[in-house]
């Protein structure tokens, strides 16, 4: 449900807006909150910190609407706004959109045109939040944002959010592209980051198709994590693609014969979700743990090129979906007893 907050001194404008939004609002799509003016809607703010887009007019009484954009455009940058006012001349318009508005209506409300303009902006400050949610599970910045946004999430309110432990059910696939240490034993360092790069790109690709996100690379691997609905189905998906994908790669023999092949292990169950890592040293890795994750990556150790492992339990959730065979007990580090294996075909 989007938040909205209106900012006007009309108060017959709060009765327009329940009356022509009324299904919005009774369907939980839409819900509005109403200040009188900029120390209004400022405190407003405070009071629901979920707020998406400000609707504000420009002429009010105690702080008018262009004075509250650069108070707001200060505080919390992730909320868009759109100005809503009779003073529609390029200077008033030139003005807003220099203090951050997202756009700008004018008085009379055409309420067509204003409910095309909502949900532009909703659309819009979700695919901001959904960058920042994607840079938090990566922990990889891949874009560049302006210097509000940075600053949010350097501030306070961003490093909580981050510091959330949740005990999260999820799928974990270590992905190891195998034999690649020869390549860095006989070729210059720029075409070995090259090469690892375009196989990773391949991979990230196929992990990303079925809903994953990269955890982590680690030398020449990929840990991938899948949550979410089917996340052990989906990750098999990703990982089956990704041995056909590497396999149709062409073969590099410069000074070193090298055909890519991928050795996989999966595992599936709870894990510790948490920011892990030196505070003091500023280095935080956003990253699941625990025992499955473990054994996850010890049955990467087992599998031979071109090989996706998977366990008993996991073996017995997929076993209807998927072409599995009984590779036979494997002794796992730090594991007691042998585990029973199996490979994935297709």
């Amino acid at each position: 449900m989007a938040k909205i907050l209106v900012a006007d001194d009309e108060t017959d404008l709060e009765m327009l807006i329940k009356q022509k939004f009324r299904q919005k609002i009774r369907e939980h799509q839409y819900e509005f909150i109403f200040a009188v003016n900029g120390i209004d809607a400022l405190d407003k703010i405070r009071q629901h910190s979920d707020v998406d887009i400000l609707l504000s007019d420009i002429n009010m009484p105690e702080m008018d609407g262009l004075t509250l954009l650069s108070r707001l455009n200060d505080s919390n940058p992730l909320i868009k706004s759109v100005i809503v006012s009779a003073y529609g001349d390029m200077e008033n318009i030139r003005t807003a959109m220099n203090r951050g508005a997202f756009d700008f209506i004018t008085k009379p409300i055409n309420f067509e045109d204003l409910a095309l303009t909502i949900e532009k902006t909703i659309s819009h400050v979700m695919q901001i939040r959904d960058t920042l949610k994607a840079i938090k599970e990566n922990n990889i910045l891949k874009m560049y944002v302006d210097e509000t946004v940075l600053n949010f999430m350097n501030s306070r309110e961003y490093e909580s959010s981050l510091m959330l432990n949740e005990n999260v059910e999820a799928t974990v696939a270590f992905i190891d592209i195998c034999g690649f240490t020869a390549i860095s034993e006989n070729e210059t360092p720029d075409k070995v980051v090259k090469l690892l790069n375009s196989y990773f790109d391949v991979i990230v690709k196929e992990i990303i198709s079925q809903g994953g996100y990269v955890d982590k690379f680690i030398g020449d691997a990929i840990m991938a994590v899948f949550r979410g609905e089917f996340h052990l189905d989906r990750a098999i998906e990703a990982c089956l693609a990704v041995r056909t994908r590497i396999d149709n790669l062409p073969e590099i023999s410069d000074n070193i014969s090298y055909k890519p092949k991928v050795a996989i292990g999966l595992n599936s169950g709870e894990m510790i979700s948490g920011n892990i890592g030196s505070a003091s040293l500023r280095r935080l890795d956003y990253t699941v743990i625990g025992d499955t994750v473990n054994i996850a990556q010890r049955l990467q150790s087992s599998a031979a090129p071109g090989r996706i492992l998977i366990d008993e339990a996991s073996f017995n959730k997929v076993k209807e979906s998927f072409n599995c065979r009984l590779v036979g007990e494997v002794s796992l580090k730090n594991k007691a007893n042998p585990v029973n294996v199996y490979e994935v075909m297709d």
